[in-house]
């Protein structure tokens, strides 16, 4: 039976709820945990939004990689398994979750443990929804996004709504069956459109390495990687062609809320080469004019924890022209823009990653980028035949990429409506 909450908690909870289940403050559920390590030798966790409590080892691209800057993990949280782990400068996002391990984590984060015959991985669930989410940002402390904190007082304040423990268990199963399923599709997709960027990537390659002009002349452009090329074609590094700018360096001070600064890029804001809107920050600063984005510029990610990021980029147009780019992020340029907007996106650009790690950070600098040598034809109504050959060569593969990745975003969706809808008791369980 579905009722609809008791008028004197419609203040703190919204919607209806089956009639039999509780409404409980989380200070009832849950208690606070303030253990530290004795030595810091226990596995080191991390909390994300996109993947909840996982280890932070996994995440390292080298074995060689630090687990941390800190100097020393003793005094960390210790965190048991079952136990909920919340950043608290980002809980308003979801950067929460049950731990599936015994480990350790930042002193900043606060851990929970669960109180009576509950299930923890339930409330996992249904802190993560976009219900609560709003509530935690609600009862955060903070003037913008990047200073919001959610104190255990407020968040103990919250009220939850509690089924018996039998449906908790119901309705963890029933997600995480759900869940397996639908991240199947995903991962079959996510292969279908590696594949088709590989077939993408071939044909820009093609283009600008040996034109559009199957029986033209080549010669040995005298870099192994770049093989032969068109004979009447011009071999030159990038620093010759253009200039190169390295980010906005800014401190958390700086920050402010939207209407108050100018946006600043980062590698968050380039999506499968496109602009994305994502953990936006916007500075009060007095920015030099050679940082503000031109369109036609080219935005390249040239350092990233992930080697595979380095050299990610988008091409600046009118919605992106006139915002910044931050310090990790490196501008190019040219004349030839548009052209080197495809070099950039090539297998041979691809395939020097190796050179983009020096010492221990995986960055792209301005020395690597300037001395790359690329072919091109001086003649530009070649250039732009090579262009319009590989937008028509590419549009249908676009195409696909884009009805692809939007069917991953309506699965996403499904996803967290199915979350949403079982954990508050509006999925019958047996005919779901």
């Amino acid at each position: 039976m579905i009722a609809v909450a008791t008028e004197n908690k419609n203040t703190v909870w919204h919607g209806e709820f089956p009639s039999h289940w509780e409404v409980l403050r989380i200070k009832n559920l849950f208690q606070e945990m303030e253990n530290r390590s004795e030595t810091g030798s226990e596995e080191l966790l991390s909390v994300s939004h996109y993947t909840g409590v996982t280890l932070k080892r996994d995440s390292l691209e080298n074995e060689d990689d630090h687990l941390t800057n800190a100097e020393s993990l003793v005094g960390y949280k210790l965190v048991a398994k079952n136990d909920l782990v919340i950043n608290i400068m980002l809980a308003w996002n979801g950067s929460l979750g049950i731990s599936p391990y015994h480990g350790i984590t930042s002193p900043a984060y606060c851990v929970y443990r669960i109180k009576g015959e509950n299930n923890p991985e339930y409330f996992g669930y249904l802190f993560s929804t976009a219900m609560f989410k709003a509530e935690f940002r609600r009862n955060s402390t903070g003037i913008i996004d990047s200073r919001l904190r959610l104190y255990s007082n407020k968040f103990f304040s919250i009220f939850s709504v509690v089924p018996p423990k039998e449906e908790q268990d119901e309705i963890v199963s029933h997600i995480k069956i759900q869940s397996e399923k639908i991240n199947q599709f995903i991962q079959k997709k996510k292969h279908f459109i590696e594949l088709l960027k590989e077939q993408r990537q071939t044909i820009i390659t093609n283009a600008i390495t040996k034109g559009v002009d199957e029986n033209i002349e080549t010669k040995f452009s005298g870099v192994e990687w770049l093989g032969n090329v068109p004979k009447h074609w011009k071999v030159i590094r990038l620093k010759f062609v253009g200039e190169s700018f390295i980010g906005l360096t800014y401190s958390p001070l700086d920050l402010v809320d939207k209407e108050d600064g100018v946006f600043v890029l980062r590698s968050s804001n380039i999506q499968n080469g496109k602009f994305a809107t994502e953990d936006n920050v916007y500075v009060n600063k007095e920015i030099p004019e050679k940082l503000i984005l031109k369109k036609g510029d080219i935005l390249l990610c040239s350092r990233n924890g992930s080697a595979e990021l380095i050299g990610k980029n988008i091409l600046i147009d009118e919605e992106t022209e006139g915002n910044s780019f931050g310090a990790f992020m490196t501008v190019f340029r040219s004349h030839l823009n548009y052209y080197l907007y495809y070099f950039f996106n090539s297998s041979i650009f691809k395939s020097q990653t190796s050179l983009f790690a020096t010492s221990t950070i995986n960055q792209l600098t301005n020395g690597i980028l300037n001395n790359l040598k690329i072919a091109y034809s001086e003649n530009i109504d070649e250039q732009e035949r090579i262009i319009e050959h590989i937008k028509t060569e590419t549009a249908t593969i676009d195409t696909a990429i884009s009805k692809a990745e939007r069917e991953i975003e309506l699965i996403k969706e499904y996803k967290e409506a199915m979350i949403s809808e079982a954990v508050i008791g509006k999925l019958d369980l047996k005919q779901a």
